[in-house]
């Protein structure tokens, strides 16, 4: 399962809710990658993701496969959704 977002916030993907969407990410026993600027990244890992450097206007995908994609990938919409990081693409 994967969905594509928009970011639309003013600061980009910063630490505070990098920190709290790979916090979010390690809740669940599937595999999710998030793919931005060509590169892809283990969402579970604050540094991989810190690494892409993603700003306001950037696409990003988020990628999940496992036994609950399907409650991981509902889960991390509403995040970036609720907490203004982006909106779907």
């Amino acid at each position: 399962m994967e969905q594509t977002f928009l970011i639309i916030s003013e600061y980009g993907v910063h630490a505070r809710p990098a920190t709290r969407l790979v916090n979010l990410a390690m809740s669940f026993n599937s595999d999710i990658s998030l793919t931005a600027l060509g590169k892809t990244v283990n969402l579970k890992s604050i540094m991989g993701l810190m690494s892409l450097g993603i700003y306001k206007g950037e696409i990003v995908k988020i990628s999940v496969t496992g036994s609950d994609a399907e409650k991981a990938i509902v889960a991390l919409s509403d995040f970036m959704i609720t907490e203004g990081l982006g909106r779907l693409a």
